[in-house]
């Protein structure tokens, strides 16, 4: 998610409570402190700026998602799926039970990081493809 641009050095105090909590957090999913912070921090910020957003872990990695709904990636596929229709939002709208609000906010999230999306959806492509390939096993 974060940028792979070079690094820059920045200070920061922090609450006690709040480093010892990072510091736990850090040790228990065994990431680097720094690496952390910088993720709750970019994190944050997305979500500052694109409500009804929020990130999850899952075995591809962190993801954008809609709070109670799915992933944006997946949003942005079903748009991308019914590019011949009149208005495709609102058909994700009337067949996903999403508001508009929601499917909106996956739109604009797109719009601000689509080479995150875009990969996504390539990911999902490139293992639906893989999963194609693959054939059932006889059964007597």
């Amino acid at each position: 998610m974060a940028g792979s641009g070079a690094k820059r050095a920045v200070s920061f105090r922090f609450d006690r409570r709040i480093a010892a909590h990072l510091k736990r957090r850090s040790t228990e999913i065994g990431e680097p402190q720094a690496a952390l912070a910088e993720r709750y921090i970019e994190e944050g910020l997305r979500m500052d700026e694109h409500p009804l957003i929020t990130f999850r872990d899952g075995p591809t990695g962190r993801r954008a998602g809609l709070i109670g709904g799915p992933d944006v990636w997946e949003v942005a596929l079903w748009i991308d799926d019914l590019a011949g229709e009149t208005h495709p939002a609102a058909v994700v709208v009337a067949e996903s039970g999403l508001s508009r609000a929601q499917v909106d906010a996956a739109l604009r999230y797109r719009a601000a990081y689509p080479d995150e999306i875009a990969a996504r959806i390539e990911l999902h492509r490139s293992e639906t493809a893989a999963g194609a390939g693959e054939t059932a096993p006889d059964t007597p």
